[in-house]
């Protein structure tokens, strides 16, 4: 288990699925965590029940990551709460997948605008605390669409791609500050957008997959928190899949 005693941790989209995990695995290292989400306030607040259980200070807060003003009223509501942000975990995400020749212009502008421009805007309003502390880690959720493509998801690949770009990008900026940036980029994993999935395409997916299986959200989480963590200050800009070997 990762030591974050005396950290605090922003995670967008942070109510359920691979956020909360993030949460919990954040928080069992004695991070305080604070999370945003777009409208469920009672996975929410369930999800800082779990924290508080494991010991650690939560603070849910409403937010559209997308919108720049929303963002900065997030930043400033978790550092009243507890003075200081040395984690940032963007995760929120949405999905609306359609062939391109059905994919409407809102649905791809939707997608972009909650996972790109949402994650730009975060990174945006924390790089600046980042560099005045002269530390901090900032890990981005990708995906191995981004990597590999999916049909039907042209919208959200291109979120997913543009995070990767980004991450690299900003990693070079805040470098010399002993800031680190990177991303990782889940395969198929237990969530609510899984759960959707037919029998059949379910089926076709796992095939897919050399492990034979979908991950877990804790097999991600666990992946964000090495890269939060102090053993993962030399590393920076770099992307890692949890996707049980999907992307080789």
């Amino acid at each position: 288990m990762m030591d974050f005693t005396g950290k605090t941790a922003l995670v967008t989209g942070g109510s359920r699925g691979i956020g909360r995990a993030v949460c919990l695995e954040l928080a069992k290292g004695g991070a305080g965590v604070a999370l945003c989400y777009a409208g469920n306030e009672a996975a929410a607040l369930e999800t800082v029940r779990a924290v508080e259980d494991l010991g650690a200070k939560a603070l849910a807060v409403r937010c559209d990551v997308a919108e720049a003003a929303q963002v900065d009223r997030l930043v400033k509501a978790v550092l009243e709460a507890f003075g200081r942000i040395d984690i940032l975990v963007n995760n929120a995400g949405i999905t609306r997948d359609n062939l391109i020749l059905r994919m409407s212009e809102a649905d791809f502008d939707a997608v972009t605008a909650a996972n790109l421009k949402g994650a730009f805007l975060c990174m945006k309003a924390v790089s600046r605390l980042m560099l005045k502390q002269r530390c901090g880690r900032i890990v981005n959720l990708s995906s191995v669409v981004g990597l590999r493509g999916n049909a039907g998801q042209v919208n959200y690949a291109a979120s997913k791609a543009g995070i990767i770009g980004m991450t690299k990008s900003l990693a070079k900026e805040l470098a010399s500050r002993g800031v680190t940036v990177n991303a990782v980029a889940p395969g198929f994993i237990e969530t609510d957008m899984t759960a959707a999935l037919s029998e059949s395409a379910r089926a076709a997916i796992q095939g897919s997959i050399p492990m034979n299986r979908l991950g877990a959200p804790e097999d991600v989480a666990r992946a964000v928190a090495f890269l939060a963590s102090g053993e993962a200050a030399y590393i920076t800009g770099q992307v890692l899949a949890v996707d049980g070997g999907m992307a080789v």
